[in-house]
């Protein structure tokens, strides 16, 4: 990533939460801000519903592997504790560290995938959501999480926009 090419996808992405209507225009704005940021072969989006103890995937770049729809329990692992409790992002460099949190391990491996980076969103001291990017294996190296925190106050922008037209 070049200071030119981040300043222009930051620009385009300001763009698109200045002017877009559709939430999934937000998303795709976003995935495409961290594309350049730091990359991401599977690009996600998890909303937290807290009052219900429930995650739902609320964007997905692969739709047939990975489709919006649907919730599941909010699983309180160490991968929890690194999100929520640290307040950090979850980082899994290999396939077998995948699947140690995540059951659907198998179908992130047949899309070419073995690392995952997990981003939290907190907004107003609450843990609202996750960004999540996932590529080959070792691809998040100490240097692309660091650089991952470019993504932060954008996915926040984002959580926010999203949450004032979905109210519309």
């Amino acid at each position: 990533m070049t200071e030119t090419n981040f300043a222009e996808a930051l620009a385009a992405f300001d763009a698109a939460i200045a002017t877009t209507t559709e939430v999934d225009g937000i998303w795709k704005a976003l995935q495409t801000l961290a594309d350049v940021v730091v990359g991401a072969k599977l690009f996600t989006v998890m909303k937290l519903d807290w009052a219900n103890e429930r995650s739902g995937r609320t964007y997905t770049s692969h739709p047939d592997a990975y489709p919006v729809s649907g919730t599941k329990p909010i699983n309180r692992t160490h991968w929890f504790d690194t999100i929520h409790i640290e307040r950090k992002p979850f980082v899994a460099n290999t396939i077998k560290d995948i699947a140690d949190v995540f059951p659907d391990h198998e179908t992130i491996w047949a899309l070419g995938c073995g690392s995952v980076l997990n981003w939290p969103v907190f907004v107003g001291d609450k843990l609202v959501g996750t960004v999540n990017m996932l590529h080959e294996e070792h691809f998040y190296t100490p240097l692309r999480v660091e650089t991952a925190k470019h993504l932060s106050l954008a996915a926040k922008a984002a959580f926010l926009a999203v949450e004032h037209l979905e109210r519309q």
